[in-house]
């Protein structure tokens, strides 16, 4: 039997419990909040993995799936504000515009939610998860175990095969989902949408990665409605997404690791971490290593094998972090001269952090309307890291995935007047600080700063929390004072498990 509230407020031991609830039912109400012609209510915010939150204010707004038929098939955008102190004289809002592509803005937002505490204090800051992300109408792509293991262990030309029939498999699950309305021209005309619901004038966007992207298209076909802009790791307008990741790689391994090689302890310890690198990733190509290894999370030893698609991948995602490559000459070190455990601990904890934190349907559709057809196999890449088969897969599934339509200037660089900041980080693995210089060109009224010892997403670091929100309340970008970047330190390599013991 179902009890009203009434009902339960005859019974003594429920009394108070109704009581409790009634109070928070309208704690809640209060709290619940308008902006512009948006309801919002309380919420936290959280990604997959980790422990961060971010208290929020959230809401879902209403759009066309595709915007030609503004009275057909509806989806719902999924947006969070958090209210600024100052939002009576600072009205133009801050919109985090997340990477990927396939990253929700909600989800990764608590993860650097510091790096905008002080621009936060005057302005709100929004949080839109693009359409076909998070809560955006998401179009994900999950693969079962077997799934996963079967591709771990396939052949390239056998991994192609696989991609195919689990493109087709995905597409089959979207239902009534056209996956031709969620590129980042569709992802713009939201964020236009968002702005005039809320009723800013003008907005300043923070992109990150391929939010970059998002950022100077939305500049370029909305002028208007832009304020300022911050690209943090930035892509150009030109770039082919994922032609130039192999390269990219290469060189920033090369830079990182030679580190190893001038530091005295760590080129005693381990030598030339780039030619042991070289000769695990070898070893590895004729066939996996059998090893054991303890669970990160559980302890539980565990046994399997150590893949070159384990190695390749975490060195990948760790030439991101500085702090996290310090670690290589360590581990690869240790891998070369047989304790391969290490290795493969870390490749299993990377795969469960990585997990469910991009929709690999979106993805699809924004890489196979904008970039597949111009994406080339280079045989110059074939012995690198990542090879060819990166390219390849995109090609092959792009060929089975629907393609929406792109603005014929949608690759000629941006040429605007309006305020940017252009942040980049010298070891960036996948977007180098050759690009913002290729940005830059463009720009009237722009600044770069690239800081050193840095790998991706660098707003985080040192006193550029403080700067972004110099620039964005000044938007003179020429007038910021960076010498508060010069102390930022270089990470030095690990000499032990221990960290920089000498």
């Amino acid at each position: 039997m179902k009890l009203s509230l009434t009902d339960l407020c005859r019974h003594p031991l429920t009394r108070w419990l109704a009581i409790a609830i009634a109070i928070a039912a309208a704690s809640s109400s209060a709290n619940a909040r308008t902006l512009g012609t948006l309801d919002f209510e309380p919420c936290t915010l959280a990604p997959p993995v980790g422990v961060a939150t971010t208290e929020a204010q959230c809401t879902t707004m209403s759009v066309p799936e595709n915007r030609a038929e503004p009275d057909g098939r509806q989806i719902e955008l999924a947006i969070a504000w958090i209210p600024g102190d100052g939002r009576e004289e600072h009205p133009d809002p801050v919109f985090m515009l997340a990477g990927g592509p396939g990253q929700s803005a909600r989800d990764s937002f608590p993860q650097i939610e510091s790096a905008f505490r002080q621009v936060g204090r005057q302005r709100d800051i929004i949080l839109l998860d693009q359409r076909g992300t998070g809560a955006s109408h998401p179009l994900t792509c999950e693969l079962d175990e077997d799934d996963e293991d079967d591709n771990a262990e396939a052949s390239d030309a056998e991994q192609i095969d696989i991609a195919v029939k689990l493109t087709r498999e995905c597409l089959s699950k979207l239902g009534d989902s056209d996956p031709r309305f969620y590129t980042t021209t569709d992802a713009i005309a939201d964020i236009e949408a968002v702005r005039e619901a809320i009723g800013a004038a003008q907005v300043n966007l923070v992109g990150i990665s391929y939010g970059t992207r998002v950022a100077q298209q939305f500049a370029h076909r909305y002028p208007a409605s832009t304020r300022s802009v911050v690209l943090d790791s930035p892509v150009p307008n030109e770039l082919i997404l994922g032609q130039d990741h192999a390269k990219n790689l290469e060189s920033a391994l090369d830079q990182q690791l030679a580190r190893c090689v001038s530091d005295k302890t760590c080129n005693e310890r381990f030598g030339n971490p780039r030619e042991k690198l070289a000769e695990l990733v070898a070893k590895l190509r004729e066939g996996p290593i059998a090893t054991t290894w303890r669970d990160p999370q559980t302890g539980v030893e565990e046994s399997g094998e150590l893949a070159f698609d384990d190695v390749a991948g975490l060195v990948r995602m760790y030439a991101y972090m500085p702090m996290a490559t310090s670690m290589l000459p360590l581990v690869i070190s240790e891998a070369v001269d047989g304790r391969t455990d290490v290795l493969r601990a870390q490749a299993q904890m990377l795969r469960g952090q990585l997990e469910g934190q991009f929709s690999r349907g979106m993805e699809l559709s924004v890489m196979c309307s904008e970039d597949a057809d111009q994406l080339r196999v280079d045989s110059a890449d074939e012995d690198s890291l990542l090879g060819t088969r990166f390219i390849e897969l995109v090609k092959a599934q792009c060929a089975e995935w629907p393609h929406g339509d792109v603005p014929a200037d949608f690759h000629q660089p941006l040429k605007t007047a309006i305020p940017f900041l252009v942040l980049t980080g010298e070891f960036d693995p996948v977007t180098p600080p050759r690009y913002g210089e290729q940005i830059m060109k463009g720009l009237g009224n722009a600044r770069l700063i690239e800081i050193q010892g840095q790998g991706h997403n660098v707003i985080p670091v040192g006193c550029m929390p403080r700067l972004m929100a110099d620039f964005i309340d000044n938007i003179q970008p020429a007038n910021l004072d960076t010498t508060c970047l010069d102390s930022v330190p270089y990470t030095p390599p690990f000499a032990g498990f221990y960290g920089w013991e000498p």
